[in-house]
């Protein structure tokens, strides 16, 4: 098993387009991945975030060189897609989760 964790920045001043946004286009896009096993899909509750929002997708994938192989051609795609619509209103930030025991 491997995972990826992303987490979306959206600003404040864009909350509604992004919730729209999420709920229709980065939904659709997520369950038409072909190597993605499982996944979530979560508000981040933080006390830490006082400016806009966080969302974070959890990626579960069968091996590393389909979570890469993702990352090199999926995530890339999807980056393109928000950056064309929001620009620097929101930020991905990937961080590589490699399991080292699970009960998921």
């Amino acid at each position: 098993m491997s995972v990826l964790s992303l987490t979306f920045h959206s600003t404040e001043n864009i909350s509604n387009d992004w919730n729209l946004y999420m709920e229709n286009n980065l939904l659709e896009m997520i369950e038409n991945l072909i190597d993605v096993e499982k996944y979530i899909l979560s508000d981040v509750q933080s006390e830490m975030i006082s400016e806009g929002k966080n969302t974070n997708l959890l990626l579960i994938f069968d091996n590393d060189e389909k979570r890469q192989d993702f990352i090199e051609i999926e995530l890339i795609n999807i980056t393109d897609r928000i950056e064309s619509t929001f620009g620097e209103n929101v930020m991905i930030f990937q961080t590589l989760l490699n399991p080292k025991n699970s009960r998921f």
